[in-house]
This record gives C-alpha cells, sequence and structure tokens, in this order.
C-alpha cells in the first residue's frame, strides 16, 4: 500500500511490570477465553506462540525491519486495553494508572532496548493526555523529563511530545517553548478527526466548514510549523465503508490542507479487526485499512487517493508516512 513507517503502540505495563512482559501469547490469549486466535497464531505465527509477550513485541519491530519499514514507539496507555477515554485512568500524570515515575522507567526501559534498532526512528512519550487532571505545568515538568530521558538511553531516535485534549491541543507552546538539553531531534504531534473542533460536516458548507476547522487546527498546533517546529498529525482516520457523509467531507478537507503543506501524518488504523476490544471478541474497525479478515484493502478507492501523498512536495526529505498498528 505504499507506506514506510508504523507508529506501534505499547503499554508502560509491557516495560515495567514483568509478570505481564513475561506471559507467554498463548497464555494471554487462553485467559480471556481465546481459544481461535491461539489457533490462528498456530497456523500463521507458530514460532511466536510460546513466546513472552515482550519478545513478541520485538519480532514485530524486527519483522518491519526486514521489510525496510520504520517504526515509531507510541505509549498509548500504561495499563493494555483499548484507549481512550477520559476516566480510564491512564489519561493523565497521577491518574490511577499513570505513574509518572513508572512511565518515565518504562520510556528508559523501552529506548534502552532499541538503542542499536535501525529501524526504529522515534518514540513517542504518550498518546491523547486527556482528563480531569491534565494541566499545562505538569505537562511541561514530566513531558521534558520525558524527553530527557528518552535522549539519554537512545541518542538517535527523534523525540516526540503530545498535546493535551486527547492530543488536540498544542496552543500553551506558542509563547513558551519546552527547554531541553539537546537539539535537532524534537518533533510535536497533533490529532485530527472528523469528530474535532465541532464541525458540523453533514449539514453545513463543506468548505466553510473546513476553512473554520482548519483555522482552529492552526491556532491548536498547526502553527508550529510557522515557527520551525517539526509537526506530525500522528492520527487522522474516518470510516472506511464511505458511506458516513461527513467523514468523506472531512476527509476531501484533510487530503487538501496535507498536501498543501506537505505535512507528515499517520493514519487509525492499520488493522481490520482486534482480537478483543472492550469485551467484544472479533471486533471489527471500521477505520481500518484492512477488511475484518486482514486480507485486502477496505477501502481500494482511498489507497489510491493517499498514495498521491505518499511522496514528499517541499524540502530535501521524504516524509514520514505511517500506519497505526495495535
Amino acid at each position: 500500500m505504499g507506506f514506510n513507517c508504523v507508529r506501534l503502540t505499547w503499554p508502560t505495563y509491557l516495560a515495567t511490570n514483568s509478570t505481564l512482559a513475561n506471559l507467554p501469547l498463548r497464555w494471554s490469549l487462553e485467559r480471556l477465553g481465546m481459544l481461535e486466535s491461539v489457533a490462528g497464531v498456530r497456523v500463521n505465527n507458530p514460532g511466536l506462540l510460546d513466546l513472552p509477550l515482550i519478545d513478541v513485541f520485538q519480532e514485530v519491530v524486527s519483522a518491519l525491519a526486514r521489510n525496510s519499514i520504520m517504526v515509531v514507539l507510541d505509549n498509548q496507555m500504561t495499563t493494555p486495553g483499548w484507549c481512550c477515554s477520559r476516566t480510564d485512568g491512564n489519561g493523565f500524570f497521577g491518574d490511577k494508572y499513570f505513574d509518572p515515575e513508572e512511565w518515565l522507567n518504562g520510556l528508559n526501559t523501552m529506548a534502552t532496548m532499541f538503542r542499536n534498532t535501525k529501524n526504529v526512528v522515534a518514540m513517542s512519550l504518550r498518546n491523547e493526555l486527556r482528563g480531569p487532571y491534565q494541566n499545562v505545568s505538569l505537562w511541561y515538568r514530566y513531558m521534558q523529563q520525558g524527553a530527557e530521558v528518552v535522549h539519554e538511553a537512545n541518542p538517535g531516535v527523534l523525540v516526540i511530545l503530545s498535546g493535551l485534549d486527547f492530543d488536540n491541543t498544542l496552543s500553551f507552546l506558542f509563547s513558551n517553548p519546552v527547554h531541553l538539553s539537546f537539539t535537532g531531534k524534537l518533533v510535536f504531534e497533533q490529532h485530527w478527526y472528523g469528530f474535532s473542533d465541532e464541525g458540523n460536516w453533514e449539514s453545513q458548507n463543506q468548505n466553510d466548514v473546513c476553512g473554520m476547522v482548519v483555522g482552529f487546527i492552526k491556532m491548536k498546533g498547526l502553527f508550529l510549523l510557522q515557527q520551525g517546529w517539526p509537526l506530525f498529525l500522528s492520527e487522522f482516520g474516518f470510516d472506511m465503508s464511505g458511506t458516513h457523509i461527513g467523514d468523506n467531507r472531512y476527509l476531501t478537507c484533510f487530503l487538501s490542507v496535507a498536501a498543501e503543506m506537505d505535512l507528515d501524518w499517520a493514519i487509525w488504523a492499520l488493522q481490520g479487526s482486534y482480537y478483543i476490544r472492550e469485551g467484544t471478541l472479533a471486533y471489527d474497525e471500521s477505520y481500518g485499512l484492512l477488511s475484518w479478515d486482514w486480507c485486502t484493502a477496505r477501502n481500494p478507492s482511498f489507497i489510491k487517493r493517499i498514495n498521491a501523498l505518499q511522496s514528499a512536495f517541499q524540502g530535501l526529505y521524504l516524509s514520514y508516512l505511517g500506519v497505526i498498528l495495535t
């Protein structure tokens, strides 16, 4: 499909909880009653079935390297599970499952683990900070600490910082930049979906909504490009069925902006379905690039449209192009 990078998600406990990290893949599936999934792994990837989960994760990174695919390691959650809600205890520093020291230890472990892995090109410190505890002062304190921890453990990777409100806003950086000991490898990330920024894509004029929403996106994060900072739109996505009018209009707006600004981006998501999501086995991912059985493209016409953005339009370097694998 023409992609060159995967934004590969991982939970903090995979790096800090030895019981979880050393749990064999087979047991991880069996304890949730997923015997069919065990059988599927046995057929398609038998060598992974009895490996500890942390080794399976490393095997995925190695498989991507063998296919010349770059990896952005993305800390999605502390606890393994579906992300995200405001009340899941994983949203912000000090939440029930978000101890800053454990998070820093997890970043250090993962950065060290992949220090000499050339296709691991970046680490995103935390996905979609959110919830009632979020505040700017703690964001600066801990995100700067996290950036320094990753840099010290792995000087070769880019360090990606996410914003607040489900990674919709970085506006607080407009007049107060971060202060770090290193330069030349800091990147910011922002998310943009059709349901962001109150745009009524279905009932209002499409061009008017696009203009309004893009204005919001610029104030919340795209202004960083004008200040000279790299900005990565690390999540965008839409209903791949093609039947959602609002999403279809949002997509046209997104593609035009991404082309005009030559943005680096990642689409949510690659997976066509999940072993289990929110208690449902074989949950279908309507935003997935792949079909439910992972065998074909869910929306071939979209693949053709996105191919136009898989080359750099400006500058000397190819853009990062990614998909999310969870």
